[in-house]
């Protein structure tokens, strides 16, 4: 193969992909292992997230400082009337998992007992929140930076496992709403942890390695945002939106039957059987079940190599 061939185009997006990859593999102190890194969407998505880190107008670092994001702060000011219409929807029995298996951003989360109800998620708000907490939707909705919102519950001695968001276009807000006020409830973010408090906000980078346990008797409720990150730069800017308009709204799940599901999930609510269908299997083979499920892990990054080598 000659020194042309090797630096043709097709090879020069796969150097790339792969250079894009391995950064965001080695970003952060806490990392997944090798198997677990290659078949993960952030790999996948590693190409854009890189573009999001190098044009970043903020550190790129675990925890960013509030502070910077005054347009947040009605959230806090107002954090006892949003805490109000969250205890009446988890007394309601509103704050929940997914009822089917469209959710395909947070399924493996409910496994755990983590639950949810939207107020906001990269389009309007879904009915639902209209209807039953309007005075947090009308303060989520009031500030043009907050792209999606929701009530997370993270119930008593329940956990979420190490894993990054897939999205590096936002920036991850949480408030305290009812929390145990206890260090036991907490979230690791690359290592660092932080504990929940009654009214108190906070900013995170969702796309390094982070995780949450609940070790308390007492659940933990919060107001969870996806905020838009800031980026240097018109061009970097204009791409970020493009995915925020026009890209995750296609993840939208929904509280009840009366709400919008986007065709993502939509999409994967109709695959989800062929999970079932490899669930029986590793029951039966286990052996059998690894060696289909990572041959579908691989596949989109064997695709990419076949089509680069060609």
């Amino acid at each position: 193969m000659t020194l042309e061939t090797l630096l043709a185009p097709k090879f020069i997006v796969l150097y790339l992909f792969i250079a894009s990859a391995v950064y965001v593999h080695y970003r952060g102190r806490v990392r997944h292992g090798f198997m677990r890194q290659l078949t993960d969407h952030s790999s996948l998505m590693a190409p854009y997230n890189t573009l999001m880190y190098m044009f970043s107008a903020v550190p790129n670092r675990p925890y960013v400082d509030v502070s910077q994001f005054p347009e947040l702060a009605p959230l806090k000011d107002n954090w006892q009337t949003i805490r109000d219409e969250a205890l009446k929807l988890f007394d309601e029995g509103h704050i929940r998992a997914a009822a089917t298996y469209n959710d395909l951003g947070f399924n493996s989360f409910f496994k755990t007992g983590w639950k949810r109800f939207y107020l906001k998620w990269y389009n309007e708000a879904p009915p639902s929140a209209k209807a039953l907490c309007p005075k947090t939707v009308e303060l989520v909705t009031s500030i043009p930076t907050v792209n999606a919102a929701m009530f997370a519950l993270l119930p008593p001695g329940s956990r979420l496992g190490a894993h990054r968001d897939p999205f590096a276009g936002s920036l991850r807000y949480h408030l305290g709403l009812q929390t145990p006020n206890d260090d036991t409830c907490r979230i690791f973010i690359d290592g660092e942890p932080y504990h929940w408090r009654d009214g108190e906000g906070m900013l995170f980078d969702e796309t390094y390695i982070h995780r949450a346990e609940n070790r308390t008797d007492n659940p933990r409720i919060i107001l969870f945002c996806d905020v838009e990150r800031p980026m240097r730069g018109r061009v970097a800017t204009a791409i970020n939106r493009f995915a925020i308009r026009h890209v995750m709204p296609a993840t939208a799940a929904a509280n009840t039957a009366e709400d919008q599901v986007g065709v993502a999930n939509r999409a994967f609510e109709r695959l989800y059987t062929i999970r079932v269908v490899m669930k029986r299997l590793k029951a039966r083979s286990r052996t059998t079940y690894y060696v289909l499920s990572y041959t579908a892990k691989l596949a989109p990054i064997a695709a990419l190599l076949w089509l680069a080598l060609r």
